[in-house]
């Protein structure tokens, strides 16, 4: 189906040519499901781009073939490319909410498709469409085709951006990323999609991801690319449980396992970055610990919001995002707290911080009243207490500010530092003590990678000395080992400083690893809460047994003695 062979692609600069991978080779069969993973960076998606003619300019292919079947891809004219493209290779992007056009229906959007590439009235043409939905999934085909990608959920929305791939029969699909933005029930859905897609159909599919449990789910083959080559490439079983790379054996011990608990991660021993002790900014912060181990105490906590208006004489029914919860954080305890989306986790947090108001219901942060968002002004001491590390490392920090500025805003505005020079300094060993260079102050968010900023983020989370962190989703953006390395990190400044940390997370594996207690949240409600050993190993609801069983994970066999250890 798809042979790519000695594949260089390059981006000129005017300090010369960049090569952006070099050497790739792989083939796909039709039906084959051909997991390529690797860290961010490593030129997976540059693979997938270069294959359906989607390289951004300047960037192009400089040397390698490229076969469709019998079809030289390297030699079609724009014209035939774009045929090529969408006929008989699609594409399935990362987010679904960006590759549909808020301004059409899902109706209109794939009859447009459909028509594009086949010679069909438009009657024939939604016929098709609503075939489509119904084979993916979705119920009441005829009714919801009429709906706004904004009506649908970020499942639905997937499946949606599915059937526009498949809708001209294709012969490959590039799914690059298709489930990083999921939780895990959806998640499970959209991979059964692929792979009863690809038995059924005998559509090839690249699947490029950074979770290695989703490769060992779904994949027949895999590719490991590092740095723009390939590290190591066969059979899946092959490759993730007897790895002979070095890279691949470190991307493997990254992983973390759902079945047991360990005390660390380990990540390749080049790109450790940890805990510095020992410095102004670790002995600044306990100086400020006459307030550490507090808890957290939510007593019948209720959030609703205004629901749509569907008469002018009649009131909206509110919509309840969050009904009764109650939880308690222990003082220095990690709290994990899962669930699908749309199940009232972030809406939880937001209340915690003051970012919304709860409709009813009480906060106690130690054995001081927690007020709500329209009692907490900016300048309420509370801003101080409650500080949070946001999922997106990338829309977190203010691209136009230097990180200096970034880190020694909090010190200004709470009042811990007067004068400006020391801000500065204390800046530069925070960021030190969270394992990165001194230096960084001087340079601006865009330069480092997602994991960098993270750190960046965890460092002006904590130059506010606050008494509650909340980290939603801190590293889902991350591939596997770069997130173990901000996942260890957590673990020690926790351990150092005592923090209490309420954890937001659909990977159930991470949670197992960072949690001493965790609750389970479906629909606004808590449907389960305990210590994090008795959940995993003994869970009560059916609910948390279904998420279990969803959870992508490696067999026992394929895990390295670093992991099982």
């Amino acid at each position: 189906m798809l042979t790519i062979k000695d594949l260089a692609v390059k981006f000129p600069s005017r300090f010369g040519d960049v090569t952006a991978i070099a050497d790739v080779d792989m083939t796909i069969k039709p039906g084959e499901i051909h997991g390529l993973v690797g860290e961010s960076g490593a030129g997976k998606s540059t693979v997938g781009a270069a294959v359906i003619g989607l390289l951004a300019a300047p960037g192009y292919v400089a040397n390698g073939k490229l076969s469709l079947g019998d079809t030289d891809l390297r030699k079609l004219t724009p014209e035939q490319a774009h045929e090529i493209r969408g006929d008989r290779i699609s594409m399935i992007f990362q987010d679904p909410q960006t590759s549909l056009n808020p301004l059409m229906t899902i109706e209109d959007q794939l009859i447009e498709t459909i028509q594009a590439h086949s010679d069909v009235s438009e009657t024939a043409a939604r016929t098709r469409a609503v075939d489509l939905l119904e084979e993916i999934g979705i119920k009441n085909a005829a009714e919801r085709i009429k709906a706004y990608p904004h009506q649908f959920s970020g499942g639905m929305r997937q499946r949606v951006v599915i059937a526009l791939a498949i809708c001209t029969d294709p012969e490959l699909i590039i799914a690059d990323e298709p489930t990083t933005a999921l939780d895990v029930a959806v998640q499970s859905q959209v991979l059964d999609l692929i792979r009863r897609l690809a038995r059924d159909r005998q559509i090839a599919f690249m699947l490029i991801t950074h979770d290695i449990g989703v490769i060992a789910q779904i994949a027949d083959r895999v590719t490991v690319m590092r740095n723009g080559r390939v590290m190591e490439t066969g059979e899946t079983p092959q490759v993730l449980g007897a790895p002979t790379h070095p890279y691949t054996q470190a991307l493997m011990d990254a992983v973390p396992p759902l079945d047991h608990r360990i005390a660390r991660f380990r990540v390749p021993e080049e790109d450790t970055a940890g805990v510095v002790t020992g410095n102004a900014a670790e002995k600044w912060l306990l100086e400020g610990q006459q307030y550490a181990l507090t808890g957290l105490t939510l007593q019948d906590i209720c959030v609703r919001f205004a629901g749509p208006r569907t008469s002018l004489f009649r009131k909206p029914e509110p919509y309840v995002a969050l009904k009764d919860v109650n939880l308690e954080v222990r003082p220095g305890s990690i709290m994990g707290l899962v669930g699908e989306s749309g199940s009232g986790k972030s809406t939880l947090a937001k209340a915690i911080t003051g970012l919304i108001t709860p409709s009813s219901g009480t906060m106690h942060l130690g054995d001081d009243i927690l007020p709500d968002g329209k009692a907490r002004s900016r300048h309420h001491p509370s801003r101080q207490l409650v500080q949070m590390v946001f999922q997106d490392p990338y829309s977190s920090l203010n691209s136009r500010h230097r990180i200096g500025a970034i880190l020694t805003e909090p010190l200004w505005f709470y009042g811990f530092v007067q004068d400006a020079k020391e801000r500065e300094r204390l800046a530069a060993a925070m960021l030190e003590l969270v394992g990165m260079a001194p230096d960084a102050v001087d340079k601006y968010p865009h330069q480092f990678s997602g994991g960098q900023r993270q750190r960046i983020a965890v460092a002006r989370a904590l130059l506010a000395r606050p008494r509650f962190l909340i980290c939603d989703e801190p590293t889902s953006a991350l591939d596997v080992s770069i997130q173990a390395e901000i996942l260890n990190l957590l673990k020690d400044l926790q351990a150092m400083f005592g923090l209490t940390i309420l954890f937001i997370s659909h990977n159930l594996a991470v949670v197992r690893q960072m949690a001493d207690d965790t609750a389970v949240l479906r629909n606004g409600v808590i449907e389960e809460m305990s210590a994090t050993e008795d959940l995993f190993a003994r869970p009560k609801a059916d609910y948390t047994q279904k998420l279990l069983a969803l959870t992508p994970v490696m067999p026992r066999e394929w895990q390295s003695e670093a992991v099982t250890g």
